[in-house]
């Protein structure tokens, strides 16, 4: 786990200054490797890379920028899982280290850009070609790792992380259209992000520069090939032993490992099964909120830490905390994405980083095996049209509303949602449905200056994804999910990445390993969620291992905050005076004096004001000191 960065001129010139400007990006990521750094600069001085280190690998030999034989460099963050056995495969004579950054340099000197296709693991890198004097970049299948680019002057900029390009650009300005994503989604679409001219590359994807032109395309897609051949049992049975597998390689590290412990599923599943292969160096960390038991699972994270026999780190998570690192934690995310959920991540991964430096976490069950509840909210409503209709077994409803009835006490605490969702629109196409259950603008009102934003509507990128070829038409299940799986779950691995690198942590994600997925998209929607049952197959497969009070729960959390309380009480006044700073009040897009007067109407659970919130922190952690960032190619320091 590192930070990587770089730039090319297109025309090959010479760029003025390169050393100095990799120095600087280097420092402003200084952060996600904490111990070492290194730069690289072609002899031509056309081209350069940067790289900070957290060793986790062949700690002794593995610093980057590496090169290798053929005159190759490569700038990497991540871990490829299954480097012992490519080694094996490229010939053990070929290496000098025993790193996993090495592999991925002989990967491509014997597959060249098929190279990422030999790769299991999370990464983003880039390698200079000397040969063909080109740069070839890649980012792993899900997005686990970060990689951004921007197009500025006559180069080719990248980063693991966008304040890194904040010296070089022009201006720092909002993009409009990524704007717009976030208030319907709070997470951009399609490549956008929250500042004009940075461009995310998409998980699954390569990017190439090559005389003076960049080529973006994708290597891997997940396929919804549904497999009606299998039973239950079957599938029950291939999951189980890969996720076996994908922990076992998820555990290969030259330091101790550890896990995030929510007591949910998803982590509990991958801490069970870690422990049982690492009972000796194997730690949890959780974290929770003295709120009541509405914001407190932590019993469900001793009940599996007792039960596996592992030790179990916790930390008590106060409003003072809150008021202390929120503006650090949104700008180590360099812009807003996803919920409240980085708060507390974020303060688990300062409690974790004090004993490992390699945490596991269980990001991706929801999206895989389908955990939301509002997957089921969607269904219940087409199980009623399909009941009217009289089109319950026309291949489009896996469920019938008969036997979805005992699954509905888990929206309990959905029914605003449920009202809101209900009020308008009942019975739309499919598309249309899911996308109202999602879209957050409706909640804002005149806080937005609407009519500065465009014509751009965030459902065409929303119909696009939602209707994509790989996904066959058949299941209402495999729509939603896929679409979380596309957008929602970038999100959140993201704020994995960011609020663990902050820390010098590196998070590992076990069920994203891409055997499992394409083994899970093939599940056909009749047996992932039977009878409405959310994450079935994960949790009848994995229930063996696990304390009855996790596989037979029905109060599923995902970590959440009690904003509004603060913000209505003991964190009042620090609210009160962000918005109302005369930074804020100047705001092009937002009208802050609108939000001071709603702030007490926030709803419990509700987001509108912790996306406001974390909008306005942005902008002064980044747009408010462009000055300074400019500053940086003078001067050594910059206070964030």
């Amino acid at each position: 786990m590192c930070g990587i960065a770089g730039i090319l001129d297109f025309s090959s010139d010479r760029i003025p200054d390169l050393d100095r400007r990799l120095a600087v990006m280097n420092q402003l990521i200084q952060h996600r490797g904490p111990d070492g750094d290194g730069v690289w600069v072609h002899r031509q001085g056309h081209a350069g890379f940067a790289h900070r280190r957290l060793s986790i690998i062949d700690i002794e030999h593995g610093s980057q920028p590496m090169s290798d034989e053929a005159g190759n460099w490569i700038t990497f963050n991540g871990e490829i899982y299954n480097y012992i056995e490519l080694r094996q495969e490229i010939g053990e004579e070929r290496f000098t280290t025993d790193s996993d950054t090495e592999v991925i340099l002989g990967a491509y000197r014997k597959w060249g850009r098929a190279s990422v296709d030999h790769l299991r693991g999370m990464f983003a890198f880039a390698i200079w070609d000397e040969r063909n004097q080109s740069l070839f970049c890649a980012r792993d299948r899900f997005g686990i790792k970060p990689f951004y680019y921007s197009l500025i002057g006559n180069a080719f900029y990248f980063a693991s992380e966008v304040k890194a390009f904040m010296p070089f650009l022009d201006r720092i300005e909002t993009d409009l259209e990524g704007f717009k994503d976030y208030l319907a989604f709070q997470f951009c679409l399609a490549g956008k992000t929250l500042f004009q001219d940075v461009v995310e590359l998409l998980p699954g994807h390569l990017l190439e520069v090559r005389n003076g032109q960049l080529r973006v395309s994708r290597y891997w897609e997940v396929f919804y090939n549904l497999d009606f051949d299998h039973t239950d049992q079957y599938f029950m049975e291939a999951v189980s032993e890969h996720i076996e597998d994908s922990v076992r390689l998820h555990l290969r590290a030259d330091v101790p490992v550890g896990a995030y412990l929510s007591g949910g599923l998803d982590s509990s599943i991958v801490s069970a099964v870690a422990s049982q292969r690492d009972p000796a160096g194997f730690m949890g960390f959780t974290g929770k909120f003295t709120y009541g038991p509405e914001y407190d699972e932590s019993r469900y994270a001793r009940d599996l830490a007792e039960s596996s026999g592992f030790p179990l780190r916790e930390v008590d998570i106060t409003v003072d905390d809150f008021i202390n690192h929120i503006s650090t934690i949104i700008y180590h995310l360099d812009y807003p994405v996803a919920g409240p959920g980085s708060f507390p991540q974020y303060m688990v991964s300062q409690l974790a980083s004090q004993h490992r430096k390699v945490v596991l976490g269980g990001q991706g069950g929801d999206e895989i095996f389908g955990g939301y509840t509002r997957y089921l909210i969607a269904y219940f409503e087409q199980c009623i049209k399909a009941a009217i209709d009289g089109t319950s077994n026309n291949g489009n409803f896996v469920v019938t509303y008969e036997s979805i009835i005992p699954n509905l006490t888990s929206m309990r605490n959905y029914k605003p949602l449920l009202k809101q969702f209900w009020a308008e629109g009942l019975f739309e196409d499919l598309d249309r449905r899911y996308f109202r259950l999602i879209d957050r603008a409706p909640q804002l009102g005149n806080e937005i200056r609407w009519d500065a934003l465009g014509d751009y509507n965030p459902f065409d990128s929303f119909s696009q994804i939602f209707h994509s070829g790989n996904v066959q038409k058949e299941s209402y299940f495999d729509l939603m999910t896929h679409f979380d799986f596309k957008t929602l779950l970038p999100a959140l691995l993201h704020v994995e990445d960011r609020v663990s690198m902050a820390h010098g942590l590196e998070s590992r994600v076990p069920l994203l390993d891409h055997p499992l997925v394409e083994l899970a998209a093939t599940i056909p929607a009749n047996i992932k969620f039977r009878a409405g049952s959310l994450k079935r197959v994960l949790r009848e497969s994995m229930a063996p291992r696990l304390p009855k009070s996790i596989v037979e729960r029905k109060d599923k959390m995902g970590f959440p905050v009690p904003l509004t309380e603060w913000m209505q009480g003991e964190a009042r006044d620090f609210i009160h005076d962000i918005f109302d700073s005369q930074a804020a009040r100047q705001r092009d897009l937002i009208d802050n004096r609108i939000v001071l007067e709603g702030l007490h109407g926030e709803t419990k659970f509700g987001r509108k004001y912790w996306g406001l919130l974390s909008l306005e922190l942005w902008q002064r952690a980044f747009h408010d000191k462009a000055h300074a960032y400019r500053q940086l190619m003078e001067h050594e320091e910059i206070v964030v």
